[in-house]
This record gives C-alpha cells, structure tokens and sequence, in this order.
C-alpha cells in the first residue's frame, strides 16, 4: 500500500470514529432526555363537542346513549366494566374533529339504561346491534376497552360486514382456551377483584403523577353502575378457532403496566387474528383511554384512516 493510500485510509477511519462518537453523544443524550421526561403530565378534558344524548327504545330495553352526528364515518366506543358512555370525554371531540361521527352507549346496568333482566337477559353485541339499526348505521368502526373488547368481538363475529375496522383495547376478549384462562388466573392472585377499581385499573405511574386524574375517573367510575349489569351472554363462542376466522381489520393496543390485560395476553390475542396488529403503550394501565388520551387518540385515528373505505 503506498503512503498516499494509507494516508487516505487513517483519515477515513479517523472520520468514521469522530462521527461514530458524535452521533453515540447525541444518542445517549436522547437516551437521557427520555428517560426524564414525564409521558404522564397531566391533560385537560377537552371541551366537548355538540352531541345528542337520548334513549334509544330498543328490543327488550331502553339504551341511552349520545351521538354526535354528522355525515363523517361513524366510530362507535363500547364502555369498560368500569364505565359507561360518560367516560369518552377525551375521545369524543377529537375524534369528532378528525371529522367521524362518534357514538358511545350504556349497557345494560350502566348509567341511563335498564338494567339486565333475570328472565331475558339477551346479548350486549344484540343491544349493539339493534342501536346500530335504530341509527340506521350499515358500516362503522368499532372499539371496545377492556370488557368492552369481549362486546366488539362477538359482533364482529355476528356482523362482520357491518365493520370497517375493529379495536381492541386492553381488552378481556372472553377466550375460554385453556392456555388463556390459565395465563389470566397465574396473573390475578385471589382477591383481585376485590381491589379497589382504581388500583386494578390504573397505572402506578398516573396514579403518582395525576391525583385529579384519577380522583374523576374514580368519580366516573362509581357512578357509572345503576342497576343489575350481570348476566348477558356472548352470541357466539369465543375463542382461538372463532379469532381465527375474524375477517375485520383489527388493531390490539395494550398498556404495559396493565394488571389485567398484560402485554403477554395481547401478544397472545393479537396472534390469532389474521393480520391484526398489536401496540403496546408505555405507562399505561388497563384504562388506556384515559390514562394516555394522546397516544390512545392518534393510535385509534391512524388506524381508521387506513380501514374507511
């Protein structure tokens, strides 16, 4: 090799070293920065945009709900155990500007509707169904949080055709597979359901750093169940064969410090849904939706935006 050569050679290397050490700075800097940043500041309820609140008088019950309307692709929310259609207050005018109509319901037993009755207790996914033809809706994103999720999967196994998209957030889902209930029983030790509601379903890290966040979702909460909310049933069976055969694009997003719905269990559920995908969201708990509204948001937006045809 001649000295030129060499030459041109140590500085090359010389370069690649100088710059390899740079942009190493600059990474561990970025590193640091987000390592200290705080994902969880607190944001404000956004003012709500104008909807209609009624009650839809349906087959076997009378339904509240509220719709903001509009020619926009609907996109319908169906509430947690833990909720009722009150508690959409970041989604509602966000999605509302994106330009979608928005609609959210009460089940049976929650806030502005009849509670489950002993002798028919029928199906929620039958109540979404029946206030999907009472609005006259024939397509529409849907999204369930948590038991939420079980609803919006027995009907998208009912009515697939009526779906544009389907999301499944945090959500239970009601799998009966042996490798599925066994997971969830190793997770949940005795008495897990006897804690208190917030504790179950919020973050550490939101309950830490957003006191008023947590003392409205609590406020939420217990004035979300009104009268017997038990008993319904799935129409159909659910479970890895029935997954297997959804044919609805579909989005798993999952919070990583959820106590219920662990990342492990969404990995196992978004597995068996040809082609879903999955998002796991940092600090967040099994109330996804309110916990971390931003990410929630855009995450559920960009996902309509590629399944509104």
């Amino acid at each position: 090799m001649s000295e030129s050569q060499m030459s041109r050679r140590t500085t090359l290397k010389t370069g690649l070293l100088v710059g390899a050490a740079a942009v190493t700075g600059s990474a561990k800097q970025a590193v640091a920065a987000a390592a200290t940043a705080n994902p969880l500041t607190p944001i404000p309820i956004p003012a709500q945009a104008p909807a209609k609140e009624a009650i839809a008088a349906l087959p076997g019950a009378r339904i509240g709900y509220w719709d903001t309307g509009g020619t926009g692709v609907p996109v319908v929310l169906l509430h947690p155990a833990t909720g009722s259609a009150g508690i959409w207050v970041y989604q509602q005018p966000v999605f509302a500007k994106a330009g979608h109509r928005v609609i959210a319901f009460s089940r049976r037993g929650y806030a502005n509707s009849d509670p489950v009755p002993k002798a028919n207790p029928g199906s929620a996914s039958a109540d979404l169904h029946n206030l999907m033809e009472f609005l006259k809706l024939p397509k529409f994103h849907l999204a369930g949080s948590a038991a939420g999720g079980q609803i919006a999967i027995d009907y998208a196994l009912s009515h697939p055709d009526r779906l544009h998209s389907l999301t499944l957030a945090c959500a239970v889902g009601g799998v009966t597979d042996k490798d599925y209930t066994e997971m969830s029983a190793r997770i949940r030790p005795k008495g897990y359901d006897d804690m208190p509601a917030e504790f179950r379903e919020l973050s550490p890290s939101y309950r830490a750093s957003n006191p008023e966040g947590t003392a409205k979702w609590m406020e939420l909460e217990h004035s979300a169940v009104t009268g017997n909310r038990f008993g319904q049933q799935s129409a159909n069976k659910i479970n890895w064969a029935s997954l297997g055969s959804l044919k609805v694009p579909t989005l798993v997003v999952a919070g990583d410090a959820d106590l219920g719905v662990p990342p492990p269990m969404a990995r196992m559920v978004a597995t068996h849904i040809p082609g879903s995908e999955l998002q796991i969201v940092p600090e967040a708990g099994h109330s996804l939706y309110w916990e971390r509204p931003d990410v929630f948001n855009r995450t559920l937006l960009d996902f309509f935006s590629k399944h509104a045809a």
